[in-house]
């Protein structure tokens, strides 16, 4: 049978698989799904329509799956869906999403999500990520995979952080954030590329090569980001391997509203 503390109050309707830890005074809704290996620690509220997948490891006092903090939301069965083998710490706050978009609030697998971490509804966020301490994310935030965010990193609603970037602590965002750019700053400012991190999950030496490329491109050499492009699209005659980089990157400034623009 499923763990479940004494004083936890899950309800019937709740589909929690029978490995599932629930620790003390936790509150489960009807609407829940938690799936196999899951821990839930104390203290720990779970609600709306949530679904939580494998061996997670959820940790006291978070807020899972509560309504939008939007005045527009009106009751829409939105969700929350999390998926496998994620750490939530301490006092994590995670909404679902609302009708104004995609509906749902997601995080992918083997994310890292340290201690006051906010997703408002409508985040996005993909696979093997680090949230330091006190990362707030607003409404409809997209993040890439790999991403690292340093403590108390800000961003503002509708921004996309590209994939292998990184943010230093206390860094606020208003405009979108290129794959593989370290920035830093209120507001934010490009600082350099991400190579120690691209060494680390074992980037080659051309495709390290291409980035440094990407980053005289876009930041050192004056040009416009049209211009920028074009150079960057050429970076696979003499760099054949970094070809999916060249085309995320691209792929990327492509996307980026001219309003909001991206980190420079």
């Amino acid at each position: 049978m499923t763990a479940i503390h004494a004083t936890a109050i899950v309800d019937p309707a709740a589909e929690i698989d029978s490995s599932v830890t629930v620790g003390p005074y936790s509150v489960i809704g009807p609407h829940v799904k938690i799936g196999a290996g899951t821990t839930v620690g104390p203290h720990v509220v779970i609600e709306g329509h949530t679904t939580i997948g494998r061996d997670n490891r959820i940790f006291q006092f978070s807020s899972l799956g509560a309504i939008p903090q939007d005045k527009k939301y009106a009751g829409e069965p939105c969700e929350l869906v999390i998926g496998d083998r994620n750490t939530i710490r301490e006092f994590c706050t995670f909404n679902i999403g609302s009708p104004g978009d995609v509906g749902v609030t997601r995080v992918g697998d083997d994310n890292w999500l340290m201690a006051y971490v906010h997703l408002a509804h409508d985040c996005q966020v993909g696979n093997d990520t680090i949230f330091a301490n006190n990362t707030q994310l607003a409404g409809h935030v997209h993040v890439g995979d790999w991403v690292i965010f340093g403590g108390f990193t800000v961003v503002h609603q509708f921004v996309r952080i590209g994939a292998h970037s990184m943010t230093a602590m206390c860094t606020l965002l208003f405009a979108d954030l290129p794959p593989f750019v370290m920035c830093q700053g209120q507001p934010a400012a490009a600082r350099s590329m991400n190579f120690e991190g691209l060494r680390r999950r074992g980037f080659s030496a051309d495709r390290i090569s291409a980035v440094k490329a990407m980053h005289k491109a876009l930041y050192r050499d004056d040009l416009t980001l049209q211009v920028a492009m074009e150079r960057i699209a050429g970076l696979t005659e003499n760099h054949p391997e970094s070809l999916l980089d060249v085309q995320m990157m691209l792929s990327f400034l492509e996307q980026s509203s001219p309003q909001r623009g991206i980190v420079r």
